[in-house]
């Protein structure tokens, strides 16, 4: 073992076992999470695949697969035959292989080469060239004798007109295509058609009086949400949350239903959005743009003076939003940076909009209080953008924290949530419920020691955040806040927790501390939410036990399960391509030096946050020093044996930018040789802003 790397200690290395001579089969899907890297979920758990156990199979197909149990460790798996294929189509880069063309996927985790046989004139009739990325169909997938036949559909462009390594991102998470032609003239023939709706459903409100705004980033396209607010005699407050009414244009089990429910949600790449729905609904019709009449479902909430829910009713509406705000906007407002003549509203009402926010303002304060009283934990994080120029080229990095203008949305949506989820929930309404369980104790144990390092936890704290107890871990982060182990903190007790996701019957949330919740608030992106509004319409119509919503509680389980594969699916790969283009603009400052936080820890080196964008590297074990390294897995430490230098969470570096590999998403870093950044982390030349 050579210097400047690590060891473990006295760890033994275990001699398993052969197999046994019996095997059990199972059928699963099978997960690939990179090449050579694979599992099988099944109803029995997951298991890892045996070295050359995936033989024929590709990412997502039903297989059978045989256990094969071994001492000392858990069964591996083998394939033993597909069930089903999940991959028909791909996209791919073409050659020329003698009389043979080859279509090499984009998503890595397929495995194979598809081969385009010489008889088939898809080539030539297309004028696919060497190089291209090509769309191609399966049509004879691999077997133990042969290879896959694909034919090609599409030509899609060379290298230089595509951004190949987002691309692949969008290949290898199987993220949506383009809207079929049935879908895209279903939406072309839909017409806003507010004042019809009022006047064909009585119990549909005209709220187009009522003051209300849509606050959203600067770059947003579809506005599903607006708010409205005013002071009440008794002290207390009317909070509005209009919601756009998508399932009034959208039924289901039409072509546009169909697609949303297989896309599931929106997905946001750094360069695109791949929507749930058409263009047309969620950028035009569905949006709730400023000065135009929208159909909505309302939720009008009363409050008293401390911010406590006194009553609510939802109901169908049309509205009409008054300004489209920014959050920059809002926060320059409430923070006195400008007045309200800088509102993007007509001059009259810019004083009326004003006095909005501020109320909205006043309502998140009181919101925020009564939700940390009940026990709901705010975990900080941060959202780093790549900003992209011409021709899709990184120029910097947009760094989004929570603010009072986010804050005073987030509230208002997090209560409207609830309320539904309550009103369904009280009568069993076959919806999808957001449903986040409570962390198991072997997870929360697993953060205690780092905590322990970084002087935010004592032994009555310790106590409480391995019972699970959510002021625990309120105390935890209230200690963190401010110094350099704020967002490392926060990570840690994230990885603890259990996902939420998405059941047909309720179960509470454990981290908002919510009984009761689902997610009702942006169904221009997610389909869980057309289901809500669904599930809600026919309780206020009496319909809870008709047809529809029994055809709805029938594909709940699977429609469920679905949702929340794909919300995990679009959310890797958004942080995919930041990550790719975060790479991109990285390669542009070698030997750049940057100032940073250690937030991750192995036994192969640390991992560095940097301040000013948020951007992770990888400093090697190699750079830390000429001696011998000690890792600490409980710790997650990394300790100089001959020094006694402990390289651990939170502890601030200097790095420099030596790699950059935009394909793999990944930055390398060295620590700085005098061990301080060169110069002002946020100079000109810093891809900062």
């Amino acid at each position: 073992m050579g210097r400047g790397r690590p060891h473990h200690g006295n760890r033994r290395r275990g001699r398993s076992g052969g197999p046994r001579s019996r095997a059990r089969t199972l059928i699963g899907t099978l997960v690939v999470s990179r090449p050579g890297a694979a599992h099988v979920e099944t109803p029995e758990g997951e298991f890892e695949l045996a070295r050359g156990g995936q033989r024929e199979a590709m990412n997502g197909d039903e297989v059978e697969v045989a256990l094969v149990e071994q001492r000392g460790r858990q069964a591996r798996a083998v394939v033993r035959s597909v069930i089903s294929r999940s991959v028909t189509t791909l996209l791919g880069t073409f050659a020329q292989a003698g009389p043979l063309g080859v279509v090499t996927p984009l998503d890595t985790r397929l495995g194979h080469d598809f081969f385009v046989v010489p008889e088939d004139p898809c080539v030539g009739r297309l004028g696919v060239r060497e190089g291209d990325v090509v769309l191609a169909r399966v049509a004879e997938y691999p077997t133990r004798r042969s290879s896959a036949v694909v034919t090609i559909e599409r030509r899609v462009g060379t290298p230089e007109e595509l951004d190949l390594n987002v691309e692949a991102v969008v290949a290898s998470y199987g993220l949506a295509g383009e809207f079929s032609r049935a879908v895209l003239e279903q939406a072309e023939k839909i017409e806003a058609n507010v004042a019809d709706a009022l006047a064909a459903d009585p119990a549909r409100r005209d709220l187009r009086d009522v003051l209300c705004v849509t606050i959203d980033p600067v770059d947003a396209r579809d506005f599903d949400d607006a708010v409205s607010a005013q002071r009440l005699e008794d002290g207390g407050y009317e909070l509005g949350v209009h919601i756009a009414d998508v399932t009034h244009y959208v039924a289901a089990d039409t072509p546009i239903d169909n697609e949303a429910k297989r896309r599931t949600c929106s997905a946001y790449l750094v360069d695109r959005v791949i929507p749930m729905l058409p263009e047309r609904l969620s950028n035009d019709v569905c949006s709730l743009r400023p000065g135009e009449d929208r159909l909505a479902m309302s939720v009008i909430m009363r409050l008293d003076a401390r911010g406590n829910l006194v009553g609510a009713h939802m109901r169908p509406s049309a509205i009409r939003s008054a300004a489209r705000l920014s959050y920059d906007a809002v926060d320059a407002l409430l923070e006195g940076r400008m007045g309200g003549e800088g509102l993007p509203c007509a001059q009259r009402r810019s004083h009326e909009v004003s006095a909005l926010l501020e109320i909205l303002d006043e309502v998140r304060a009181l919101r925020e209080r009564v939700r940390r009283e009940r026990g709901a934990v705010d975990f900080e994080t941060v959202e780093a953008k790549v900003t992209l120029g011409e021709g899709g080229r990184p120029t910097g990095v947009s760094v989004r924290r929570r603010t009072r203008a986010t804050g005073l949305i987030e509230e208002a949506m997090l209560l409207a949530n609830e309320c539904v989820a309550k009103r369904l929930a009280d009568v069993e309404a076959p919806a999808a419920y957001r449903v986040h369980e409570a962390p198991v104790a072997d997870d929360l144990r697993a953060c205690a020691q780092p905590l322990r390092e970084l002087g935010l936890l004592d032994g009555a704290t310790a106590a409480g955040l391995l019972a699970g107890d959510p002021f625990a871990l309120q105390a935890v982060l209230e200690r963190s806040r401010g110094t350099s182990t704020e967002y490392v903190a926060s990570a840690l007790l994230l990885r603890a927790q259990r996902r939420a996701v998405y059941l047909p019957v309720n179960e509470g949330h454990y981290a908002l501390g919510a009984p009761a919740y689902c997610h009702f608030t942006s169904p221009i992106r997610r389909y869980p939410d057309v289901l809500v509004h669904r599930a809600l319409k026919a309780l206020l119509h009496g319909q809870v036990g008709g047809r529809a919503m029994r055809a709805q509680a029938a594909a709940l389980p699977q429609l469920c399960r679905t949702c929340s594969e794909q919300e995990r699916a679009a959310d890797a790969a958004g942080r995919a391509s930041q990550r790719v283009k975060m790479a991109e603009l990285f390669s542009g400052f070698l030997g750049e030096r940057f100032s940073g936080v250690i937030s991750g820890c192995a036994s192969y080196g640390v991992f560095v946050t940097l301040d000013d964008t948020c951007a992770e590297g990888l400093v090697p074990v190699r750079s830390l020093g000429d001696e011998w390294f000690a890792y600490d897995e409980a710790r997650m430490t990394l300790t100089g044996e001959e020094s006694g230098e402990v390289w651990g969470l939170g502890r601030r570096v200097a790095v420099e930018v030596t790699g950059a590999d935009p394909a793999r998403g990944r930055i390398d870093f060295s620590l700085a040789r005098d061990g301080r950044p060169r110069g002002d982390a946020r100079r000109a030349d810093s891809p900062a802003r």
